[in-house]
């Protein structure tokens, strides 16, 4: 057994830092050549602990702590995309995380998004409150961050706490308790929050301490792994090299992988079998993404580490799945673990509830916890783009219930030459909150369009007033003027008196010689009234109420936020006549 390095993953909105800071501690380890060079791995810069304690220099002594931890393996990725694949059954391989916030702009929609993240599977962070350097009236300094902020100008240590104490805000109202990394009390309870300077260096070894120091105290007994055993690992990207063909990128977090291993790796069906040709790595200190780095040929890798393989029949693999290597004797077992895992992600039911599409596995995991914590049904969810079947899956959700006719695409879009009908709504986003919030707005729309539709079928409530002098016709059927006082009055509404006996309905309304099928409050129409004569059963003058159904009633009053205060106020009178006669009448 052996403590691994610590996994940290590094967050935040575009722009705001992530790389630059990462750029600055890996160019500053470069020059602590006796201290030892930082090396990288695939998406991945180890920092070894002689390098951290030359940029920390003293500070590291006030941690009061005997440090074990070899050193901090950082992860780079674009938004959250990485973090989501550094999955493992049951969780998130990074051990700790940098939340990188802009001072200036604070908690953008990829902040909220990471952070939904972050809570969601529990993992530990904290905050680097970057670009101090642009803080109006900024004068840098290379002494200690403490040192450096009460030594700058009244105002400028007025707006950084103003900056600092608006985001503590922020953080409070998602849930989170946070404060300034010298002024916490408790790092159990409290996020610390670091002001850096990615382009200075202010700040950065504070954050450096902040970070060995949580890792050494919280994350010890978790780092123990065993380097002997059969390689663990997660299937960080999925990419096409030239010359070479499909490659995976893979961060191995328990054991060792070697040249000729048989691996077993996860797909959408059943779980590949195959066997390593290559290893390769970065060569020290290139970036990954720069398509012109070269690599070189390696026997083996340990964990934590990160690595490209090459190997055969991997075309079929996505981003986000698990990676095992075994014995050939074990591989049928191994697979069955592996299938087992990946269907727990994977969900197809005959259940109700929506359809959900991800770019890889982490992300759709992701996504199904979040819909999960907020009860949204999720009827299937898979990875790739938004296809045909997807089409039908969710035509037939509409058949059950019309709001669970969704599908939501996270990084997904629609197979191009597929059209999607009238009954299926498909929303897309590549912020996972956003998307949710899209789907969930669409929803209470289409919640209020039913009701609405339901509320059109009930008779609604009315109250009107025949018109002195304008009697067109006495009987069969009679044709009278009449005044809408309030409500809406609508053809087939039937028609009672102030005593509650049901006597006729509108037949037909007539306004300006044009019929129509309603009159609002305040218009004056002619109606047509079968069953009645002038004189008799009804007079000028006359007030008529609707004569809403008992069921009709009950309807409205589960739909009432969709009533006016008046339609509320004429059923509560048409209630009251009804009520003469049957106390318990709408009860």
């Amino acid at each position: 057994m052996k403590i691994r390095q610590p996994i940290v993953a590094f967050l935040g909105h575009i722009d705001h830092g992530k790389t630059s800071l990462q750029d600055f501690i890996r160019s500053t380890s470069i020059v602590q050549t006796e201290a030892g060079k930082i090396t990288q791995h695939i998406g991945s810069s180890s920092i070894p602990l002689p390098t951290i304690k030359k940029i920390c220099g003293k500070l590291l002594e006030t941690l009061k702590l005997s440090i074990t931890i070899p050193g901090l393996l950082f992860i780079d990725s674009p938004g959250h995309a990485a973090f989501t694949n550094l999955r493992k059954r049951g969780g998130n391989l990074a051990d700790i995380a940098i939340l990188v916030v802009d001072v200036n702009e604070g908690i953008m929609p990829q902040t909220l998004e990471c952070i939904e993240i972050l809570k969601q599977y529990k993992t530990p962070f904290i905050v680097a409150l970057n670009k101090i350097d642009l803080l109006p009236g900024w004068q840098s300094k290379s002494i200690f961050l403490i040192q450096n902020v009460s030594s700058q100008p009244e105002s400028v240590q007025k707006i950084l706490d103003t900056k600092l104490y608006e985001l503590v805000g922020k953080l409070s109202e998602l849930g989170l308790n946070s404060e300034r990394f010298d002024r916490i009390e408790d790092y159990t309870k409290q996020i610390a929050i670091i002001p850096t300077s990615a382009k200075t260096g202010e700040g950065i070894p504070e954050l450096l301490m902040v970070l060995t120091g949580l890792a050494q105290r919280y994350l010890e007994k978790k780092l123990n792994i065993n380097v002997d055993g059969n390689a663990k690992g997660t299937i960080l990207e999925v990419k096409e090299e030239k010359g070479i063909g499909t490659t995976l990128d893979v961060i191995i977090y328990d054991g060792t992988l070697r040249q000729n291993d048989v691996i077993v790796i996860g797909t959408l069906t059943e779980p590949i079998g195959t066997k390593i040709k290559t290893l390769l790595e970065p060569l020290p200190l290139k970036d990954m993404k720069d398509k012109k780095t070269k690599f070189q040929n390696v026997k083996e890798v340990s964990a934590v580490a990160g690595v490209k393989i090459v190997a055969p029949g991997i075309d079929e693999v996505v981003s986000g799945m698990p990676l095992r290597s075994c014995n050939a004797s074990d591989a049928g077992k191994v697979k069955e673990e592996i299938k087992k895992e990946v269907e727990e992600v994977i969900v197809k039911t005959d259940l109700q509830g929506i359809v959900i599409k991800a770019d890889s596995l982490g992300s759709l995991e992701a996504l199904l916890k979040l819909l999960k914590e907020k009860n949204i049904d999720v009827k299937k969810a898979s990875i790739g783009s938004i296809s045909k079947k997807d089409i039908s899956d969710a035509q037939i959700s509409y058949e059950q219930d019309p709001l669970q006719s969704a599908i939501l695409g996270f990084n997904a879009s629609l197979v191009p030459g597929v059209s999607v009908p009238k009954n299926v709504k498909v929303i897309t986003n590549n912020v996972i909150y956003k998307l949710i919030e899209d789907f969930e707005k669409w929803r209470e729309e289409e919640r209020k369009k039913q009701e609405t539709g339901e509320i059109d079928l009930l008779v609604r409530p009315c109250k009107l007033q025949l018109m002195k002098g304008y009697v067109f016709r006495q009987n069969n059927p009679a044709v009278v003027g009449v005044d809408v006082l309030f409500g809406t009055l609508k053809v087939n509404t039937p028609l009672m008196k102030k005593d509650g006996n049901k006597i006729t309905e509108v037949k037909s309304i007539q306004q300006d010689q044009e019929n129509v099928e309603k009159a609002e409050r305040g218009k004056q129409v002619a109606i047509s009234l079968p069953r009645v004569t002038v004189g008799r059963q009804i007079n000028e003058n006359d007030i008529l109420y609707s004569a809403v159904p008992e069921q009709d009633f009950k309807k409205f009053k589960e739909l009432k936020k969709h009533l006016t205060q008046e339609e509320k106020e004429l059923l509560k009178e048409i209630a009251a006549i009804m009520r003469e006669k049957n106390p318990v009448w709408g009860i």
